[in-house]
């Protein structure tokens, strides 16, 4: 007679894992975290991390998911602060008599130069760069004036 191979048993300490951990780094991703923050804040160490994202997909699936989030809202933003953009705000204002009135308002925010600086070296590097490669040569200072000029201008009639 044979006897049946018992399946083998896991050596070491079980895993402290658990499915909630899933909200909870994605809450952390959004925030920013990355893998150093996640392994202090579950108190694991780097090892235990990585097995855990190799072991549990779902867990790694909710680790992108929250950073492809944040990066998105960041993206959007850094875009918009670039470009310029415009918003309803609402403007209170108290006469002498202590009446409160409330008025509805459109805020707009003009295009910010560094945020467009960022975005295009980043985008668009060989474009962009602040120095060029060997060989080419320096865009001219006036020439780079003139187009962002002529680019915030076309903004501008756009907006409108």
């Amino acid at each position: 007679m044979t006897a049946k191979k018992q399946p083998k048993k896991k050596a070491g300490r079980p895993s402290r894992f658990n499915e909630m951990f899933f909200n909870f780094v994605t809450n952390l991703c959004l925030l920013g975290a990355d893998d150093q923050m996640l392994i202090r804040q579950l108190e694991i160490s780097e090892r235990t991390l990585n097995n855990w994202k190799k072991d549990y997909p779902q867990f790694m699936q909710s680790i992108k998911k929250g950073r492809e989030e944040a990066d998105a809202n960041v993206g959007k933003s850094l875009y918009q602060r670039a470009c310029g953009y415009s918003h309803e705000e609402d403007k209170i204002f108290c006469n002498a008599d202590g009446e409160v009135t409330t008025v509805k308002t459109i805020k707009h925010y003009p295009p910010d130069l560094g945020s467009m600086v960022f975005w295009l070296k980043n985008r668009n590097r060989e474009l962009w760069n602040d120095r060029p490669a060997p060989n080419e040569s320096i865009v001219d200072l006036k020439d780079l004036a003139v187009a962002l000029s002529q680019a915030y201008t076309t903004a501008e009639k756009n907006d409108k």
